[in-house]
């Protein structure tokens, strides 16, 4: 999950929102590492999922869901806005989970 999150933002960096809609290997790129990302987050158990509630779960999963079967009407909006404005976040509290993991 983690590699997936950085993985986006790597691809994004230097990048305009209207990219993704031009450079069909960047939105392709993108999109795939949400995919892995979110079946990723769907094989965590519900225990750990659980006890770090305060990650988004159930979006994280959702969002995989509709991007892998509602692949023809995906918003590039959605996808720029998630990785910019959550990942940053999302890849700190991650970051904080697999460190209290390996305790």
């Amino acid at each position: 999950m983690l590699d997936s999150a950085k993985a986006i933002l790597t691809f994004l960096k230097g990048k305009k929102r209207t990219s993704l809609n031009t450079n069909r290997m960047l939105s392709s790129a993108v999109i795939r590492e949400f995919e892995v990302l979110g079946e990723a987050a769907g094989k965590v158990s519900q225990k750990t999922q659980k006890r770090f509630s305060k990650l988004p779960w159930k979006e994280i999963i959702g969002m995989r869901n509709r991007l892998i079967h509602v692949y023809f009407d995906v918003s590039y909006d959605i996808v720029w806005k998630t990785a910019k404005d959550h990942l940053p976040n999302f890849i700190r509290q991650l970051e904080g989970v697999i460190s209290n993991l390996e305790k």
